[in-house]
């Protein structure tokens, strides 16, 4: 009688992993990734993917040591999928299965990052400064504790959307609201804090908006005066004043200025002209593309400083 077993040759054992698992095809298939590192790879912290995997292999069970067939992955994946593909669409889409406490410490260590980024990115209107990151948190419970802020459409905020009373009816949807319902571990802090901004200043529990961009922009004088050869582009502000959207429609130098919310300094030095000057993030890929359209590449927009705030004291 054999004293020896023999292992399937399509088992391998792993220890102390992290899974990312997929359902597709009608099967179950897994990854085995070290610990902590899947979400610091799906918010770009750790870009190379073997200090990600254990093991460059496709599991139909981890815990069995059980690799996929070749022809489970074809089926479910494609013939003509390669393995490493196969991999990045299990590792960006699969969900990952931890223990509750790793789970618990996840949630926290997400939780505290998109409450860093919001508070260092959202300002009083008013007075200008940063919110603490208490406060930040407090705003954003009062939007999770109530569905995502919708109660508040209960209350009147979205006044204008209301059916008419008159018999006729409305042409325009109501506009869909940003909301907030918490965090969560399978989104990255960067995506997640960009979720929670757009609930602050939609609703307000807080008064808030975006901390404006420190910007420079340089363009040669020969352009400046010449009309605006693009069709004048709506604000950047969602909920500015529709008259916004209508000014500087003239010159090349009108539209750059009318992107620019507070001019700090502006000059002229040989052929070039400069302006520094504050506007709001979303300005930045809109002054970019302008500018780069009229001057055919000679002018630039250049980022001073992301987010210009004042502390409290």
């Amino acid at each position: 009688m054999p004293q020896n077993i023999n292992q399937p040759s399509n088992q391998i054992r792993l220890t102390n992993v992290s899974l990312v698992r997929l359902k597709k095809g009608k099967k179950r298939f897994e990854i085995a990734c070290y610990k902590n590192k899947v979400l610091e790879y799906r918010s770009g912290v750790e870009t190379d993917l073997d200090n990600v995997l254990q093991i460059p292999s496709v599991f139909l069970s981890v815990s069995k040591g059980q690799t996929a067939p070749t022809q489970d992955l074809a089926k479910a994946f494609g013939p003509k999928t390669p393995l490493n593909d196969i991999i990045m669409e299990i590792l960006n889409k699969g969900e990952m299965q931890v223990g509750e406490k790793e789970r618990h410490a996840q949630l926290e260590r997400v939780h505290n990052e998109v409450i860093d980024i919001v508070a260092g990115k959202l300002i009083d209107p008013k007075s200008k400064r940063v919110y603490t990151t208490g406060m930040i948190e407090k705003a954003l419970d009062q939007l999770s504790s109530h569905g995502g802020a919708t109660s508040k459409l209960e209350e009147g905020k979205a006044s204008g959307t209301a059916t008419p009373t008159n018999g006729e009816s409305t042409k325009e949807k109501p506009k869909e609201m940003p909301t907030w319902t918490g965090v969560v571990t399978t989104k990255s802090s960067k995506s997640q804090a960009l979720d929670a901004m757009k609930a602050l200043i939609a609703w307000q529990p807080i008064p808030v908006t975006r901390a404006r961009m420190r910007l420079r922009v340089t363009c040669p004088t020969s352009v400046l005066k010449q009309p605006v050869k693009t069709p004048a582009r709506k604000d950047v502000q969602a909920d500015a004043a529709e008259d916004e959207s209508e000014k500087a429609t003239g010159t090349v130098k009108d539209r750059i200025l009318s992107y620019v919310e507070q001019v700090e300094t502006q000059d002229t030095m040989g052929p070039e002209w400069e302006v520094v000057g504050f506007a709001e993030p979303g300005a930045l890929k809109l002054l970019g593309d302008f500018i780069g359209g009229e001057t055919k590449g000679r002018g630039k927009v250049e980022v001073l400083d992301m987010a210009v705030t004042h502390e409290n004291d």
